[in-house]
């Protein structure tokens, strides 16, 4: 079977990169020539833990094949998986503009030939519905199947590899189990390809997860649905934060407690700085604008939106409000940028938005680090004018009068305290994502402040 990928950013170069080492013949086509390049050198764009072996090892094996024709691309697929973007307009709706140019070159292409298209990009409930009706009225032969993704940014081959569950919807029962198939291909191969990326297998569970096949809504409508949930138990925490903040208790303590029932569970209940990424805010909006457009008022949302949006500025906020707080001319490191640790992605992170803060409301001198986002070209696009890009950590903390942890990367938390104490001039330390023990922070004679704690 012969796999196309039209859209080889982070879901689409994953998904071929797997594919083409369980043993598909797999074409990437993607229109920018500069990503098409760095893809047929053997690496990957952008920053995914474990991935650039797989990339290379797809492309001297000659089964991924990178491309920017159409032709080429479509000539002897049997799948074809649309993993294009849909970002969000400034209504918060979804820009649909690729999803429906893919469908049109896909008519334009391939004639009445027989086909599967696979929808992996995040698409607002009733657009399969739409998709179905226009590939109907061109008379195409293509049978259409929605199959969202839920890769996490960071452990994208991880969660490829030992999925908890792949959702397909689809009416067509044929097509439906052609994917699933593909995907238990996959799992067969998954211990070798887990090997050659350079993934730890051991203590690994070799069960599949569950496959769910569902209508074409309603697969469209659990995947922003399930980031929306997370988004909330996220945002839910950082408002507790807050009341933790004005009664002295500890977030970490209480979240603890909450979730030890299991009922709720204890994952996304840490509080922090808030969420960020290409996902959750996009999908909480998105979620937003189709209640909108059917009629349905989601008023929970609009307040996790508003919520979320207040966190980086809650917490320098926090610190100008101190005794002697002032941060005006104070020279001022934040440690990370990305939206989280293992990735590279900057897309509305609240680590960068820290960072801007500092400078426009608060009047510091502003320094920042990350071990890999510095290497995405869209990172000094979204860095307020005057903030200084250190690429060494001890250089970025030496001399540092307040020090800001804004994500959690291992190279910050594994940082010792008296290590932080030694490097600085100053003695204030702020934790943005609770990663550090305040008891630690204050031996080493810092000025500990966390979120709700």
């Amino acid at each position: 079977m012969v796999i196309t990928i039209i859209g080889a950013g982070y879901v689409g170069l994953t998904q071929a990169t797997i594919f083409a080492n369980a043993g598909f013949k797999v074409y990437a086509l993607e229109v920018d020539q500069a990503r098409i390049d760095v893809i047929r050198s053997g690496r990957s764009f952008f920053y995914e833990a474990n991935l650039d072996p797989l990339v290379e090892n797809a492309i001297k094996s000659g089964m991924l094949i990178p491309t920017t024709s159409y032709e080429e691309a479509l000539g002897e697929t049997d799948v074809i998986f649309s993993c294009v973007g849909t970002p969000d307009n400034p209504d918060g709706s979804s820009n649909l503009t690729y999803v429906f140019d893919v469908v049109d070159k896909i008519i334009s292409t391939i004639g009445d030939n027989s086909k599967i298209l696979v929808q992996k990009s995040t698409v607002p409930v009733g657009t399969g519905e739409k998709i179905i009706k226009l590939l109907s009225d061109a008379g195409s032969n293509v049978s259409y199947v929605s199959n969202p993704e839920f890769l996490r940014e960071g452990s994208a081959l991880i969660d490829s590899l030992w999925f908890d569950r792949i959702v397909v919807g689809s009416t067509d029962k044929t097509a439906s189990n052609a994917v699933i198939d593909l995907y238990k291909h996959v799992t067969e191969q998954r211990n070798d390809i887990a090997k050659h990326a350079g993934i730890d297998i051991d203590g690994r569970d070799n069960k599949d997860g569950e496959y769910i096949t569902t209508s074409v809504n309603s697969a469209e409508l659990i995947k922003v649905t399930a980031n929306a949930f997370l988004a909330t138990k996220i945002t839910f925490a950082n408002s507790i934060a807050k009341l933790a903040d004005a009664t002295h208790a500890d977030i970490n303590e209480v979240m603890h407690a909450v979730g030890a029932d299991p009922r709720i569970g204890r994952s996304f209940l840490n509080a922090g700085r808030g969420f960020g990424g290409g996902c959750f805010p996009k999908d909480v909006s998105g979620l937003i604008s189709s209640g909108i457009e059917y009629g349905v008022e989601i008023d929970i949302l609009h307040a996790v939106t508003q919520e979320n949006d207040s966190m980086p500025g809650y917490i320098v906020e926090k610190v100008i409000g101190l005794d002697n707080g002032s941060l005006v001319g104070k020279n001022v490191t934040v440690l990370g940028l990305s939206y989280k640790a293992g990735t590279s992605d900057v897309r509305r992170s609240p680590s960068v938005k820290i960072a801007n803060l500092l400078i426009e409301r608060a009047g510091a001198i502003v320094k920042v680090h990350d071990p890999v986002a510095m290497q995405d070209t869209q990172t000094l696009d979204v860095l307020t004018d005057g903030i200084t890009v250190i690429d060494d950590l001890t250089e970025a903390v030496q001399n540092a009068d307040a020090v800001f942890v804004a994500t959690d990367w291992p190279e910050f938390t594994s940082l010792s305290a008296s290590r932080y104490a030694q490097l600085m001039n100053g003695k204030l330390f702020v934790d943005c994502m609770n990663s550090f023990s305040p008891d630690s922070i204050r031996a080493a004679g810092l000025t500990y402040i966390g979120v709700g704690r």
